[in-house]
């Protein structure tokens, strides 16, 4: 009876270790020799670890943590205490995402792959890349145009940069709305516009569906929402 009350209490403790791991982190950094690879996610603004593994040789890793619904975690390297490299952001969810990477383009161009929300995630900062392009030549545009001392130059940049961002936000708005059954939406309102006029966000959240508002995210979002709204009452 003693040895089958202890396999029951193993058995209980590897289902519920294997419950809550329940995202694993899996993948390669092409030409990591040694380093150690770690699963962040942000909490009060901070960033945590909540999972490392060290890398000896085999440029294989393998990482897990709990996650209750979707939510944004990140990869991050560093080969040395003064050593640190980027960080890799993806969606996860629960399940497996694997992510292969270089060492020398660690946070530039990984190949990502899991979770549905990952992929429209991509979608969205495929887009936003080209937004921060054409940020980058604006500001080069306004560097420009303070050199030649050009008035004219000056305000009509600063009325690109206004039409660039009013696109922006539009964009984000009308991306969220669109995918209201996926945590993006949410994530993308608190992260890319919540500065934006509170009837923008009101419009995101209450267009959410049932299952979105349950999400980190979702919850999230309602109480940014609520809070603001306090804030100007």
């Amino acid at each position: 009876m003693k040895h089958i009350l202890t396999l029951i209490g193993l058995l209980t403790l590897a289902s519920c270790t294997k419950d809550t791991n329940n995202l694993i982190v899996k993948g390669t950094i092409k030409d990591l020799k040694k380093g150690t690879v770690y699963l962040q996610k942000i909490e009060d603004s901070v960033f945590i670890n909540v999972d490392s593994v060290q890398v000896n040789g085999n440029p294989n890793f393998e990482l897990r943590s709990e996650i209750e619904s979707p939510e944004v975690f990140f990869l991050h390297l560093n080969k040395t205490n003064k050593d640190a490299y980027g960080k890799i952001p993806f969606f996860a969810d629960k399940g497996v995402t694997s992510i292969q990477t270089t060492l020398k383009n660690f946070e530039l161009n990984p190949t990502i792959e899991g979770s549905e929300q990952q992929a429209l995630f991509q979608e969205y900062l495929k887009m936003m890349a080209r937004y921060n392009d054409k940020n980058l030549e604006l500001i080069k545009g306004e560097l420009d145009a303070k050199k030649q001392n050009d008035s004219l130059l000056i305000a009509e940049n600063a009325k690109a940069f206004q039409n660039l961002l009013k696109s922006k936000y539009l964009y984000t708005i009308n991306f969220a709305i669109r995918n209201n059954n996926s945590a993006v939406a949410p994530y993308v309102a608190l992260t890319e516009i919540y500065d934006a006029q509170i009837k923008w966000l009101d419009t995101i959240n209450n267009a959410l569906t049932p299952e979105i508002k349950a999400t980190k995210y979702g919850r999230e979002l309602d109480a940014y929402i609520a809070k603001r709204k306090q804030e100007i009452q």
